[in-house]
């Protein structure tokens, strides 16, 4: 009996514990974190911007058939876009803390573990703007300052570095600019986890959203995402199993250009997954300029 726990918590560990914001496994980044108009960074400032992600998991297709997972995240962020341009673009930087909440079964055993996450530092980031299209892109690293347990299913942060490129636009396609396309992509290369031998295979999420203004202060429309690995995990006993979502949902924007605050509500609902836990997103985004 000690030994099928152990094997089930070791399997467990390697395909999900490691979900330090929220619903990825190879991915640091967690997709749906943006939507509508997610490419188009804000004009030169200091602003500040908290993010509360809820994600709910029944089911992990391609993993254990029992299967649940619920977290939840708060991630304050600071952005800095300076005045100072480089190529026509304006620089900035960021850097984002991570504190989740994680509640993982898996058959007849489970796990519950609250704490600080890793740390995401972007210190690259250019922006242009124009009258129809905004442009972004972005360097960074998340540093793997949370604790990480592989012997157990729940783990804040997730063990290893990962590089992370950004690019990303949006387009409005009317000149009214009522209506929006914005795309932003992100690519993450890994480093190796140390305490488990293994180098998570390299990661695309693209985030999108379609959007129309109402008012000039709201937008709505639909977001969503679609995750790919693109490299198989290696070391020894690595899988060879790649990991896909594509999800999709409703999205409200709110502006109070007075008070320099800025409010976001999205839900993602995944359709398909493979090798991945699937499931269901909420991101309520503040943010205010300082």
């Amino acid at each position: 009996m000690k030994h099928a726990r152990r094997d089930l918590v070791t399997i467990a560990a390697a395909l999900c514990a490691a979900c330090g914001f929220a619903n990825a496994q190879s991915a640091h980044y967690p997709a749906g974190v943006e939507g509508i108009k997610g490419a188009t960074l804000p004009p030169p400032g200091l602003y500040f911007r908290s993010y509360n992600y809820f994600y709910s998991a029944p089911r992990f297709p391609g993993g254990p058939e029992d299967f649940d997972l619920f977290a939840y995240v708060q991630a304050p962020r600071l952005i800095w876009i300076t005045d100072n341009q480089i190529f026509g673009g304006y620089y900035g930087m960021d850097v984002l803390l991570t504190f989740p909440y994680q509640d993982v079964k898996v058959g007849p055993f489970g796990d519950t573990k609250f704490g600080v996450g890793d740390i995401f530092a972007e210190p690259i980031t250019l922006s242009w703007h124009s009258e129809r299209s905004h442009l972004a892109v972005g360097y960074g690293v998340w540093l793997p300052n949370g604790s990480f347990d592989p012997a157990r299913l729940a783990s804040p942060g997730k063990g290893f570095w990962t590089h992370m490129l950004t690019a990303g636009a949006t387009w409005h396609l009317d000149a009214e600019r009522k209506w929006a396309l914005s795309a932003l992509n992100r690519y993450e290369i890994n480093h190796e986890n140390e305490d488990t031998g293994i180098t998570p295979g390299q990661v695309w999420t693209l985030e999108y959203g379609l959007s129309r203004t109402f008012n000039k202060t709201i937008d709505v429309g639909a977001a969503g995402y679609f995750i790919l690995q693109t490299t198989e995990d290696s070391g020894s006993g690595a899988s060879s199993a790649r990991d896909r979502l594509f999800g999709i949902g409703p999205e409200i924007n709110v502006a109070w250009p007075q008070l320099g605050l800025f409010a976001s509500a999205r839900y993602v609902y995944e359709t398909t997954a493979r090798n991945r836990p699937r499931g269901h997103t909420f991101n309520l985004t503040l943010t205010k300029a300082l």
